[in-house]
């Protein structure tokens, strides 16, 4: 006799009946409501981590994307609202791209800078912090379940920054003037991606493979671009003074291709020895049989994604750049609270500023 078939059920995404959407539950209390819009869905919940960091006895935060009926996303859109929404009633909060390291030198970057109520995260994108290198070995814990150090992420990603830097700054300085025909994303992203990492030596070998190719790289482009060299140098210089080191420039290269491109690379690398460590150390053990199968069946059911663990990931809180993020929240909250103090008493429901 055949078994029973197992039907998946898939929900239909594309359609829906408002009459059975849940209600909406009042607020808990009397608090200011501030609406914080972001650029997409999948920004919600890195700047609702943010904002929780802000709880008051004055003011609550909701983030979603723009409540528009053409559902417009994206940095566009948000830039568009500056000067339009009520800096004391809606923040905007945007991926810094360049902006920040442009310095008001173009139009976007100075309205960036300039807006009271728009908040940009200093490094190049949210997926930039996520990836912050002091943070990776705890992805790694949560994915594999094994807290065996067997690679300096710290190291290895000033080491990768450092191989990089040349092209960064070429890439970085050829946006900020627009010529993207002279070293494009997708040309950058080619140069500095790496397609699998050997984790001995802490991926010496696959930064001396890095080496070569950047080499070969910058050599083009000074050869293609000869009056171009001295101006990137003089913007190094430029950087250097908005904090960009060559040792840690991964943090201001673009967002996506350090994440799929890099990090996820190296995590993979590294998250499979900790798997296979944890398997050899449950087969060496005296346990034998279904007991042994049991075993590994157990272990094999706490792994984890290691894009999902990534993407959840908050221990990116120490980076100087986060808590400059953070004090320029706190100032603007700061200036808020103290026109609500001056018009009434505070609530009785009291939370306080939630440090981590």
């Amino acid at each position: 006799m055949k078994p029973a078939k197992r039907y998946k059920r898939h929900r239909d995404l594309t359609s829906y009946n408002p009459h059975k959407l849940p209600e909406i539950l009042p607020p808990e209390d009397d608090r200011h409501l501030v609406n914080v819009y972001v650029e997409g869905y999948e920004d919600v919940a890195f700047w609702r981590g943010v904002f929780d960091h802000f709880r008051n006895p004055y003011l609550r935060f909701e983030i979603s994307v723009p409540n528009r009926d053409d559902l417009p996303k994206g940095k566009k859109v948000l830039m568009s609202m500056i000067g339009k929404t009520d800096p004391e009633h809606v923040i905007l909060c945007v991926d810094s791209d360049f902006d920040y390291l442009f310095d008001g030198t173009n139009e976007q970057s100075r309205e960036v800078l300039n807006a009271e109520n728009m908040f940009h995260t200093y490094v190049y994108a949210t997926e930039n912090y996520l990836c912050y290198a002091p943070s990776l070995h705890n992805v790694c814990v949560k994915a594999t379940k094994n807290d065996t150090r067997i690679f300096d992420f710290v190291r290895f990603f000033a080491d990768y920054s450092r191989t990089i830097y040349p092209l960064f700054l070429w890439y970085a300085y050829s946006a900020q003037l627009s010529y993207e025909s002279v070293f494009t994303l997708a040309e950058f992203r080619s140069s500095v991606r790496l397609g699998y990492v050997d984790i001995r030596n802490n991926g010496e070998g696959t930064l001396a493979w890095l080496q070569r190719n950047v080499e070969r790289r910058h050599a083009a482009l000074q050869r293609d671009n000869p009056t171009m060299a001295k101006d990137v140098d003089t913007f190094a210089e430029k950087l250097r003074n908005r904090g960009v080191e060559p040792d840690n420039c991964y943090m201001f290269m673009h967002g996506h291709t350090l994440m799929d491109n890099v990090v996820l690379v190296v995590l993979s690398a590294v998250c499979e020895k900790l798997r296979q460590l944890s398997i050899a150390k449950i087969h060496e053990s005296k346990v034998e049989g279904v007991a042994l199968k049991n075993e590994l069946n157990n272990y094999t059911n706490t792994l984890r994604s290691i894009r999902d663990v990534l993407l959840d990931n908050e221990n990116y809180t120490a980076s100087p750049l986060y808590k400059r993020l953070r004090d320029d929240i706190q100032e603007y909250l700061d200036m808020r609270i103290s026109k609500i103090k001056q018009h009434q008493e505070p609530p009785v429901m009291l939370r306080c500023n939630f440090e981590p």
